[in-house]
Protein backbone atom coordinates (compact mmCIF):
# COMPACT_ATOMS: atom_id res chain seq x y z
CA UNK A 1 0.00 0.00 0.00
CA UNK A 2 1.27 3.33 -0.88
CA UNK A 3 2.13 5.54 1.93
CA UNK A 4 3.06 8.75 0.16
CA UNK A 5 0.95 10.75 -1.74
CA UNK A 6 0.89 9.65 -5.71
CA UNK A 7 2.12 11.69 -8.05
CA UNK A 8 -0.37 12.41 -10.70
CA UNK A 9 0.59 12.26 -14.26
CA UNK A 10 2.10 15.39 -15.85
CA UNK A 11 1.06 16.37 -19.34
CA UNK A 12 4.05 19.14 -20.82
CA UNK A 13 1.58 20.08 -23.92
CA UNK A 14 0.43 23.50 -23.98
CA UNK A 15 1.95 26.73 -22.37
CA UNK A 16 3.94 26.54 -19.01
CA UNK A 17 2.09 28.47 -16.43
CA UNK A 18 2.08 31.98 -15.51
CA UNK A 19 3.71 34.02 -12.71
CA UNK A 20 3.53 36.34 -11.27
CA UNK A 21 0.33 36.31 -9.10
CA UNK A 22 -1.18 38.82 -7.63
CA UNK A 23 -4.25 39.90 -5.07
CA UNK A 24 -4.87 42.54 -2.60
CA UNK A 25 -5.98 39.24 -0.44
CA UNK A 26 -3.51 39.10 2.32
CA UNK A 27 -4.25 35.96 3.64
CA UNK A 28 -4.49 34.52 -0.33
CA UNK A 29 -1.19 35.98 -0.92
CA UNK A 30 0.21 33.69 1.42
CA UNK A 31 -1.67 30.72 0.36
CA UNK A 32 -0.31 31.62 -3.61
CA UNK A 33 3.40 31.25 -2.07
CA UNK A 34 2.46 27.83 -0.51
CA UNK A 35 0.76 26.63 -4.06
CA UNK A 36 3.51 28.03 -6.23
CA UNK A 37 6.14 26.45 -3.74
CA UNK A 38 4.58 23.18 -4.06
CA UNK A 39 3.66 23.23 -0.50
CA UNK A 40 0.44 21.35 1.09
CA UNK A 41 -2.64 23.59 2.01
CA UNK A 42 -3.96 23.47 5.66
CA UNK A 43 -7.34 23.32 7.05
CA UNK A 44 -7.03 27.06 7.47
CA UNK A 45 -6.15 27.61 4.05
CA UNK A 46 -8.76 25.77 2.92
CA UNK A 47 -11.07 27.88 4.80
CA UNK A 48 -9.78 31.00 3.96
CA UNK A 49 -10.47 29.98 0.31
CA UNK A 50 -13.80 29.93 0.48
CA UNK A 51 -14.07 33.19 2.09
CA UNK A 52 -11.81 35.23 -0.30
CA UNK A 53 -13.28 37.77 -2.05
CA UNK A 54 -11.05 37.35 -4.92
CA UNK A 55 -12.73 34.55 -6.74
CA UNK A 56 -10.21 35.84 -10.04
CA UNK A 57 -7.52 35.20 -7.93
CA UNK A 58 -8.28 31.76 -6.38
CA UNK A 59 -9.03 30.44 -10.18
CA UNK A 60 -5.19 31.88 -11.03
CA UNK A 61 -3.77 29.59 -8.76
CA UNK A 62 -6.41 26.55 -9.59
CA UNK A 63 -5.27 27.40 -13.15
CA UNK A 64 -1.92 27.61 -12.80
CA UNK A 65 -1.95 23.92 -10.70
CA UNK A 66 -3.99 22.43 -13.67
CA UNK A 67 -2.01 23.83 -16.67
CA UNK A 68 1.17 22.17 -14.41
CA UNK A 69 -0.50 18.85 -14.52
CA UNK A 70 -2.32 18.99 -17.75
CA UNK A 71 -0.87 21.79 -19.87
CA UNK A 72 -4.18 22.80 -22.38
CA UNK A 73 -5.59 19.28 -22.32
CA UNK A 74 -8.96 18.81 -21.26
CA UNK A 75 -10.78 14.88 -20.88
CA UNK A 76 -14.25 14.06 -22.17
CA UNK A 77 -15.50 10.41 -22.55
CA UNK A 78 -18.54 8.97 -24.17
CA UNK A 79 -20.20 7.23 -21.41
CA UNK A 80 -23.61 5.58 -20.94
CA UNK A 81 -25.70 6.02 -17.67
CA UNK A 82 -27.64 2.90 -16.96
CA UNK A 83 -30.08 3.52 -13.84
CA UNK A 84 -31.78 0.15 -13.07
CA UNK A 85 -33.99 1.14 -10.55
CA UNK A 86 -35.43 3.76 -8.64
CA UNK A 87 -36.70 1.90 -6.06
CA UNK A 88 -34.59 2.65 -2.71
CA UNK A 89 -35.11 2.20 1.61
CA UNK A 90 -34.29 5.33 2.04
CA UNK A 91 -35.58 8.42 2.14
CA UNK A 92 -32.76 11.38 2.05
CA UNK A 93 -34.02 14.50 1.83
CA UNK A 94 -31.42 15.78 -0.82
CA UNK A 95 -33.26 13.11 -3.05
CA UNK A 96 -35.68 13.77 -6.27
CA UNK A 97 -34.36 10.10 -7.74
CA UNK A 98 -35.74 7.42 -5.22
CA UNK A 99 -39.21 6.02 -4.79
CA UNK A 100 -40.81 3.40 -2.71
CA UNK A 101 -41.60 0.25 -4.33
CA UNK A 102 -45.38 1.40 -4.45
CA UNK A 103 -45.17 5.15 -4.94
CA UNK A 104 -46.47 6.46 -8.85
CA UNK A 105 -42.84 6.30 -10.79
CA UNK A 106 -41.23 3.41 -9.08
CA UNK A 107 -39.44 1.15 -11.80
CA UNK A 108 -36.84 -1.20 -12.11
CA UNK A 109 -35.53 -2.87 -14.83
CA UNK A 110 -35.44 -6.56 -15.93
CA UNK A 111 -32.35 -7.61 -16.79
CA UNK A 112 -33.13 -7.68 -20.30
CA UNK A 113 -34.44 -4.43 -20.93
CA UNK A 114 -31.23 -3.20 -19.22
CA UNK A 115 -28.96 -5.15 -21.77
CA UNK A 116 -31.38 -3.16 -24.00
CA UNK A 117 -30.90 0.31 -22.70
CA UNK A 118 -27.39 0.01 -22.77
CA UNK A 119 -27.80 -1.01 -26.90
CA UNK A 120 -29.95 1.60 -27.88
CA UNK A 121 -28.99 5.55 -28.00
CA UNK A 122 -26.25 7.00 -29.68
CA UNK A 123 -24.80 5.13 -33.04
CA UNK A 124 -21.64 6.63 -31.48
CA UNK A 125 -19.56 3.21 -29.46
CA UNK A 126 -19.50 3.66 -25.95
CA UNK A 127 -16.53 3.36 -23.35
CA UNK A 128 -18.17 3.61 -20.45
CA UNK A 129 -21.23 1.91 -18.94
CA UNK A 130 -21.77 4.09 -15.17
CA UNK A 131 -24.43 1.85 -13.58
CA UNK A 132 -25.88 3.62 -10.37
CA UNK A 133 -29.07 2.86 -8.46
CA UNK A 134 -31.98 2.90 -5.44
CA UNK A 135 -31.45 0.42 -2.53
CA UNK A 136 -33.87 -2.21 -3.59
CA UNK A 137 -35.15 -3.97 -0.40
CA UNK A 138 -35.76 -6.71 -2.86
CA UNK A 139 -33.22 -7.55 -5.49
CA UNK A 140 -31.03 -9.79 -4.45
CA UNK A 141 -27.05 -9.22 -4.70
CA UNK A 142 -27.33 -11.83 -8.06
CA UNK A 143 -29.13 -9.47 -9.91
CA UNK A 144 -26.60 -6.38 -9.67
CA UNK A 145 -23.83 -9.35 -10.64
CA UNK A 146 -25.97 -10.97 -13.41
CA UNK A 147 -26.57 -7.54 -14.79
CA UNK A 148 -22.68 -7.02 -14.71
CA UNK A 149 -22.22 -10.01 -16.59
CA UNK A 150 -24.40 -9.71 -19.46
CA UNK A 151 -23.04 -6.39 -19.89
CA UNK A 152 -19.75 -7.98 -19.99
CA UNK A 153 -20.61 -10.82 -22.47
CA UNK A 154 -22.29 -8.21 -24.84
CA UNK A 155 -20.12 -5.45 -24.74
CA UNK A 156 -16.70 -6.85 -23.54
CA UNK A 157 -15.17 -3.68 -24.58
CA UNK A 158 -17.05 -1.62 -22.71
CA UNK A 159 -15.46 -0.39 -19.19
CA UNK A 160 -18.08 -0.81 -16.54
CA UNK A 161 -18.05 1.37 -13.86
CA UNK A 162 -20.71 0.68 -11.66
CA UNK A 163 -22.51 0.62 -7.60
CA UNK A 164 -21.48 3.43 -5.43
CA UNK A 165 -20.33 2.68 -1.90
CA UNK A 166 -23.26 3.48 -0.34
CA UNK A 167 -25.28 0.57 -3.03
CA UNK A 168 -22.02 -1.70 -1.53
CA UNK A 169 -22.76 -1.45 1.65
CA UNK A 170 -26.33 -2.01 1.72
CA UNK A 171 -26.11 -5.25 -1.26
CA UNK A 172 -23.06 -6.65 1.29
CA UNK A 173 -25.69 -6.15 4.65
CA UNK A 174 -28.39 -7.81 2.48
CA UNK A 175 -26.52 -10.71 1.74
CA UNK A 176 -24.43 -11.13 4.71
CA UNK A 177 -21.40 -10.85 3.22
CA UNK A 178 -18.41 -8.51 4.20
CA UNK A 179 -17.72 -5.53 1.97
CA UNK A 180 -14.44 -7.00 1.17
CA UNK A 181 -16.36 -10.59 -0.50
CA UNK A 182 -18.71 -7.96 -2.12
CA UNK A 183 -16.38 -6.01 -3.78
CA UNK A 184 -13.92 -8.72 -4.63
CA UNK A 185 -17.63 -10.66 -6.15
CA UNK A 186 -18.72 -7.64 -8.44
CA UNK A 187 -14.81 -7.14 -9.33
CA UNK A 188 -15.28 -10.94 -10.24
CA UNK A 189 -18.55 -10.59 -12.75
CA UNK A 190 -16.97 -7.84 -14.82
CA UNK A 191 -17.03 -4.23 -12.68
CA UNK A 192 -13.88 -2.49 -13.28
CA UNK A 193 -14.39 0.51 -11.50
CA UNK A 194 -16.76 2.78 -9.23
CA UNK A 195 -18.52 5.89 -8.98
CA UNK A 196 -17.75 7.91 -6.56
CA UNK A 197 -21.68 9.20 -5.73
CA UNK A 198 -22.94 8.98 -2.25
CA UNK A 199 -20.08 10.27 -0.38
CA UNK A 200 -22.59 13.68 -0.08
CA UNK A 201 -20.52 15.51 2.59
CA UNK A 202 -18.82 13.39 5.47
CA UNK A 203 -19.79 15.42 8.48
CA UNK A 204 -21.96 13.43 10.62
CA UNK A 205 -24.21 16.77 11.30
CA UNK A 206 -24.77 17.29 8.03
CA UNK A 207 -25.23 13.85 7.07
CA UNK A 208 -28.50 13.89 10.07
CA UNK A 209 -30.13 16.59 7.91
CA UNK A 210 -30.00 15.54 4.04
CA UNK A 211 -29.04 11.68 4.49
CA UNK A 212 -29.53 10.21 7.82
CA UNK A 213 -30.55 6.85 6.39
CA UNK A 214 -27.27 6.29 4.45
CA UNK A 215 -24.01 4.68 5.72
CA UNK A 216 -22.09 7.96 7.76
CA UNK A 217 -18.71 9.47 5.78
CA UNK A 218 -16.45 6.65 7.85
CA UNK A 219 -18.04 3.99 6.17
CA UNK A 220 -18.27 5.13 2.81
CA UNK A 221 -14.32 5.86 3.30
CA UNK A 222 -13.90 2.30 4.66
CA UNK A 223 -15.86 0.68 1.80
CA UNK A 224 -13.48 2.57 -0.38
CA UNK A 225 -10.36 1.98 0.75
CA UNK A 226 -11.04 -1.83 0.52
CA UNK A 227 -12.27 -1.08 -3.12
CA UNK A 228 -8.99 0.21 -3.90
CA UNK A 229 -6.84 -2.29 -1.86
CA UNK A 230 -8.46 -4.55 -4.41
CA UNK A 231 -7.49 -3.21 -7.80
CA UNK A 232 -10.70 -1.45 -8.14
CA UNK A 233 -10.14 2.56 -9.24
CA UNK A 234 -12.89 5.34 -8.08
CA UNK A 235 -14.32 8.69 -8.39
CA UNK A 236 -14.88 10.77 -5.32
CA UNK A 237 -17.37 13.24 -4.85
CA UNK A 238 -18.70 15.77 -3.01
CA UNK A 239 -22.62 17.66 -2.98
CA UNK A 240 -21.99 21.52 -1.86
CA UNK A 241 -24.81 24.32 -1.84
CA UNK A 242 -27.33 22.95 0.76
CA UNK A 243 -26.82 23.27 4.62
CA UNK A 244 -22.91 22.54 4.81
CA UNK A 245 -20.90 25.73 5.96
CA UNK A 246 -16.73 26.04 4.45
CA UNK A 247 -15.44 24.03 7.09
CA UNK A 248 -17.54 21.24 6.53
CA UNK A 249 -16.36 21.57 2.69
CA UNK A 250 -12.90 21.56 3.87
CA UNK A 251 -13.17 18.33 6.30
CA UNK A 252 -15.08 16.37 3.84
CA UNK A 253 -11.49 16.99 0.93
CA UNK A 254 -8.74 16.65 3.97
CA UNK A 255 -10.68 13.38 4.31
CA UNK A 256 -10.94 12.22 0.70
CA UNK A 257 -6.47 13.39 0.42
CA UNK A 258 -5.78 11.30 3.28
CA UNK A 259 -7.29 8.22 2.15
CA UNK A 260 -5.63 9.05 -1.07
CA UNK A 261 -2.23 8.95 0.38
CA UNK A 262 -3.05 6.00 1.61
CA UNK A 263 -4.39 4.40 -1.53
CA UNK A 264 -3.65 6.19 -4.67
CA UNK A 265 -7.09 4.91 -5.82
CA UNK A 266 -9.06 7.80 -6.63
CA UNK A 267 -8.95 9.20 -9.78
CA UNK A 268 -11.03 12.20 -9.96
CA UNK A 269 -12.46 14.83 -7.51
CA UNK A 270 -15.99 15.91 -8.89
CA UNK A 271 -17.46 18.86 -7.14
CA UNK A 272 -21.32 17.95 -7.44
CA UNK A 273 -23.68 21.62 -6.98
CA UNK A 274 -27.07 20.88 -5.23
CA UNK A 275 -29.76 21.15 -7.42
CA UNK A 276 -32.99 21.22 -4.31
CA UNK A 277 -36.31 21.11 -6.66
CA UNK A 278 -38.43 18.00 -6.08
CA UNK A 279 -36.68 17.46 -3.14
CA UNK A 280 -37.65 18.12 1.04
CA UNK A 281 -34.85 20.75 0.58
CA UNK A 282 -36.76 22.66 -2.48
CA UNK A 283 -36.51 26.09 -0.25
CA UNK A 284 -32.78 26.03 -0.76
CA UNK A 285 -31.44 28.26 -3.28
CA UNK A 286 -29.47 26.91 -6.10
CA UNK A 287 -25.99 27.64 -6.10
CA UNK A 288 -24.63 30.48 -8.55
CA UNK A 289 -22.09 30.62 -11.53
CA UNK A 290 -19.65 32.06 -8.81
CA UNK A 291 -20.44 29.13 -6.34
CA UNK A 292 -19.72 26.24 -8.90
CA UNK A 293 -16.38 28.04 -9.91
CA UNK A 294 -14.95 28.50 -6.59
CA UNK A 295 -15.22 25.07 -5.63
CA UNK A 296 -13.91 23.42 -8.37
CA UNK A 297 -10.86 25.69 -8.04
CA UNK A 298 -10.32 25.06 -4.17
CA UNK A 299 -10.87 21.30 -4.97
CA UNK A 300 -7.80 21.97 -7.68
CA UNK A 301 -6.02 23.65 -4.67
CA UNK A 302 -6.73 21.35 -2.10
CA UNK A 303 -6.96 17.60 -3.21
CA UNK A 304 -2.66 18.00 -4.44
CA UNK A 305 -2.34 13.97 -4.84
CA UNK A 306 -5.63 13.95 -7.28
CA UNK A 307 -4.77 13.47 -10.63
CA UNK A 308 -8.04 14.88 -12.19
CA UNK A 309 -10.87 17.63 -11.36
CA UNK A 310 -13.96 17.52 -12.84
CA UNK A 311 -16.49 19.82 -13.85
CA UNK A 312 -20.29 18.08 -14.64
CA UNK A 313 -21.44 19.88 -17.20
CA UNK A 314 -25.10 17.56 -16.01
CA UNK A 315 -24.75 19.71 -12.97
CA UNK A 316 -23.00 22.97 -13.55
CA UNK A 317 -24.24 23.42 -17.03
CA UNK A 318 -22.30 23.33 -19.97
CA UNK A 319 -21.37 26.93 -19.97
CA UNK A 320 -19.95 26.72 -16.77
CA UNK A 321 -18.08 23.62 -17.27
CA UNK A 322 -16.57 25.42 -20.05
CA UNK A 323 -15.23 28.33 -18.19
CA UNK A 324 -14.09 26.29 -15.12
CA UNK A 325 -11.26 24.42 -17.99
CA UNK A 326 -9.67 27.69 -16.89
CA UNK A 327 -10.91 27.71 -12.96
CA UNK A 328 -8.74 24.16 -12.62
CA UNK A 329 -10.59 21.50 -14.26
CA UNK A 330 -9.50 19.40 -16.80
CA UNK A 331 -12.49 16.99 -17.32
CA UNK A 332 -15.94 17.93 -18.41
CA UNK A 333 -17.33 14.49 -18.45
CA UNK A 334 -18.92 12.52 -20.81
CA UNK A 335 -22.04 12.23 -23.65
CA UNK A 336 -23.92 10.66 -20.67
CA UNK A 337 -27.64 9.73 -22.38
CA UNK A 338 -30.58 9.56 -20.53
CA UNK A 339 -29.13 10.71 -16.96
CA UNK A 340 -32.09 10.64 -14.49
CA UNK A 341 -31.11 11.51 -10.93
CA UNK A 342 -30.05 15.19 -11.46
CA UNK A 343 -33.09 15.71 -13.78
CA UNK A 344 -35.49 14.39 -11.29
CA UNK A 345 -34.03 17.33 -9.26
CA UNK A 346 -34.76 19.66 -11.68
CA UNK A 347 -31.52 19.93 -13.83
CA UNK A 348 -32.21 21.60 -16.64
CA UNK A 349 -29.69 20.56 -18.75
CA UNK A 350 -29.87 18.06 -22.05
CA UNK A 351 -30.19 15.00 -21.23
CA UNK A 352 -27.08 13.49 -23.33
CA UNK A 353 -24.45 15.76 -25.37
CA UNK A 354 -22.43 14.22 -28.26
CA UNK A 355 -18.96 14.31 -29.10
CA UNK A 356 -18.83 16.97 -31.30
CA UNK A 357 -20.63 18.98 -28.99
CA UNK A 358 -18.38 18.10 -26.32
CA UNK A 359 -15.19 18.90 -28.30
CA UNK A 360 -16.37 22.13 -29.45
CA UNK A 361 -16.75 23.13 -25.65
CA UNK A 362 -13.51 22.53 -25.11
CA UNK A 363 -12.06 23.96 -28.12
CA UNK A 364 -13.50 27.45 -27.82
CA UNK A 365 -12.06 27.31 -24.06
CA UNK A 366 -8.62 27.27 -25.85
CA UNK A 367 -7.97 23.80 -24.73
CA UNK A 368 -7.10 20.50 -26.87
CA UNK A 369 -10.10 18.06 -26.44
CA UNK A 370 -9.00 14.48 -25.54
CA UNK A 371 -11.04 11.83 -25.50
CA UNK A 372 -10.51 9.22 -22.54
CA UNK A 373 -11.78 5.81 -21.43
CA UNK A 374 -12.06 5.23 -17.96
CA UNK A 375 -8.57 4.87 -17.01
CA UNK A 376 -7.60 7.89 -18.90
CA UNK A 377 -5.97 6.54 -21.72
CA UNK A 378 -6.53 8.31 -25.40
CA UNK A 379 -9.07 7.15 -27.36
CA UNK A 380 -8.55 6.87 -31.08
CA UNK A 381 -12.07 6.45 -32.89
CA UNK A 382 -13.11 4.99 -36.57
CA UNK A 383 -16.52 5.41 -37.38
CA UNK A 384 -18.37 3.14 -34.70
CA UNK A 385 -15.34 1.44 -33.23
CA UNK A 386 -12.75 2.83 -30.49
CA UNK A 387 -8.97 1.73 -29.76
CA UNK A 388 -7.90 2.47 -26.24
CA UNK A 389 -4.10 3.30 -26.06
CA UNK A 390 -2.28 1.13 -23.97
Amino acid sequence: MNTAPPSPSRNTSGPRPRHPFQTEDAKLEAIAAKVLAGERLSFEDGVALYRSPDILAVGWLANWVREKLHGDIAYFNVNRHINPTNVCVAACRLCAFGRKKDMPGAYTMALEEAWQNAASGYTEAVTEFHIVGGLHPDLPFAYFLDLVRGLKERFPQVHVKAFTMVEVAYLAKRAKLTLRETLQQMKDAGVDSMPGGGAEIFADRVRHIICDHKIDGGEWLETARIAHELGLRSNATMLYGHVENDEDRVDHMLRLRALQDETGGFQTFIPLAFHPDNTALEHLPRTTGMIDLQQIAIGRLMLDNFAHVKAYWQMVTPKIAQISLRFGADDIDGTVVEEKIYHDAGASTPQGLRRADLIRLITEAGRIPVERDTLYRAVTRTEDSFTVAV
